[in-house]
């Protein structure tokens, strides 16, 4: 190992004492020797430390035993440590293919411009069989919607790049690579390479299973990264469709759910958002237009939608330009227009930042919200069910290009460069949140309500429990 090696190696451990060996001797057996290794432990208290310490004085090797910190600054501390000219981390959980380093120091050696490149990698379960195996999209030229980030471990990157754009943001303990992938591709190029690389632990205690942290940390970064980045404003007008009872006998629109009607839960998040530059409830019912008077007063506009556009299977277009028309100020000041429904209270005003933002960011014509779809769906073809897409259980390969999303209420963004040149409701370029936990429970039956109240209850005896 040169004492001013090519690559800096860094591995990060948080009690996780089992997998560590695995993960240092699988750096140990690189076929590129020049390298450094950093091994920092971020206050374990599993007896890893005393792993990490067996380690010390090693020739290549530099340890370094801390209180905890957290992901992002532990991180910040490895790049201010590290000497390489690329730098990668490696969570303590996982481990590199033999070829790992070689391989995309390569393509970052024979391609000067290019300033991050992360492989395709294997799933492997709590004692390292191999499960599955990912393979991403060809960012060498085929990809032009970069919101799919590289994996946050195991991408080599240009280390002079990284301090370019600020190392990484303290301002969140988890997604470190999904802040720096926005970050770093607004001013530099990436690529990948379709060959597994590295495998991908799926346990119990990994960070990575928090879904519902992970959607919502997210959601945070998208709007850090808008606001830093100086992305225009996308000032949204936000407009609830109701049918109301007196032309929907089963709209639940005005039942109870912890004190608050269903659309005053919406009304609430519509509220509390931060980028929508006008709320408006459009419905032909009397009650709804008394109620909503009643409890927002002038902080929310109605609309007197025409009971024709209100009728079941109904195109919404016709509706969107109606309340267009009838809140002239608004419309001329929007640059995007969002459809917020009354049947997912638990949607908050989180996600509703994270449509606009993620439109700003990315720069497409309509944002919709997505759960990614884990389980199997098939096709009859006239010869028997075929597999639609690809799932781990079933050869155990999943292609990024075959990956199934369920859209799911909640809302729907359409910006005004293309509400006003198609009434189609998806655009050419196609965003997309995923939501995650409660914000997924759609009510539209007297059940489904009753379900919501449990979960309400269950999520304030979780934060009294806090």
């Amino acid at each position: 190992m040169a004492s001013q090696p090519l690559v800096t190696v860094y591995i990060t451990n948080y009690n996780y004492g089992r997998f560590l060996r695995q993960a240092v001797e699988s750096v140990f057996a690189q076929t590129l020797h020049d390298y450094e290794l950093l091994i920092i432990d971020d206050g374990s208290t599993d007896g890893s430390r005393d792993i990490v310490l067996e380690y010390e004085g090693r020739p290549g090797v530099r340890v370094l035993l801390q209180q905890n910190a957290g992901l992002n600054r532990t991180s910040n501390t490895a790049l201010g440590m590290a000497r390489g000219r690329y730098i990668m981390r490696l969570d303590a959980d996982d481990y590199l293919a033999p070829e790992a380093l070689a391989v995309m120091t390569d393509i970052l050696e024979r391609n000067p411009s290019v300033g991050l490149v992360f492989p395709d990698y294997y799933y492997v379960d709590e004692n390292g069989a191999v499960i599955g195996r990912e393979i991403r999209n060809d960012f060498n030229g085929g990809v032009s919607l970069p919101d799919m980030p590289a994996h946050g471990a195991c991408t080599l990157i240009r280390r002079s790049h990284l301090l370019s754009v600020g190392g990484y943001s303290e301002e969140f303990r988890c997604q470190d690579g999904y802040d720096l992938w926005l970050r770093f591709i607004e001013k530099h190029d990436v690529r990948n390479v379709n060959e597994p690389l590295f495998y991908y632990r799926q346990h119990g205690g990994s960070l990575s299973g928090d879904r519902r942290m992970i959607v919502e940390t997210r959601a945070r970064i998208k709007e850090a990264h808008a606001r830093r980045s100086n992305r225009p404003a996308c000032p949204t007008l936000a407009f609830v469709p109701v049918r109301g009872l007196s032309v929907d006998p089963h709209c639940l629109a005005l039942e109870q759910l912890g004190g608050r009607t269903l659309l005053d839960w919406t009304l609430d998040a519509a509220l509390e958002a931060t980028q929508l530059c006008g709320v408006a409830v459009t419905t032909p019912d009397a009650a709804v237009m008394d109620h909503v008077r009643r409890r927002y007063g002038s902080a929310v506009h109605i609309v007197e939608r025409p009971r024709a556009f209100a009728r079941s299977n109904t195109a919404l277009h016709d509706t969107l330009q109606h309340v267009l028309d009838s809140l002239p100020l608004l419309a001329r000041q929007a640059r995007a227009c969002m459809m917020l429904s009354v049947e997912t209270p638990f949607r908050s005003s989180l996600y509703i930042d994270k449509a606009v933002n993620t439109a700003r960011i990315f720069d497409v014509d309509t944002v919709i919200p997505v759960n990614p779809e884990n389980d199997l769906f098939f096709r009859h073809d006239g010869t028997g069910l075929q597999l639609v897409g690809n799932n781990q259980r079933y050869g155990g390969m999943r292609f990024e290009r075959e990956y199934l999303f369920r859209a799911v209420p909640g809302l729907h963004l359409l910006t005004r460069g293309w509400y006003e040149k198609s009434p189609h409701w998806l655009g050419d370029r196609v965003g997309h949140i995923v939501l995650a936990g409660d914000a997924l429970h759609v009510v539209s039956s007297a059940r489904d309500l009753a379900v919501a109240e449990t979960l309400l209850r269950l999520e304030r005896e979780r934060i009294c429990a806090e």
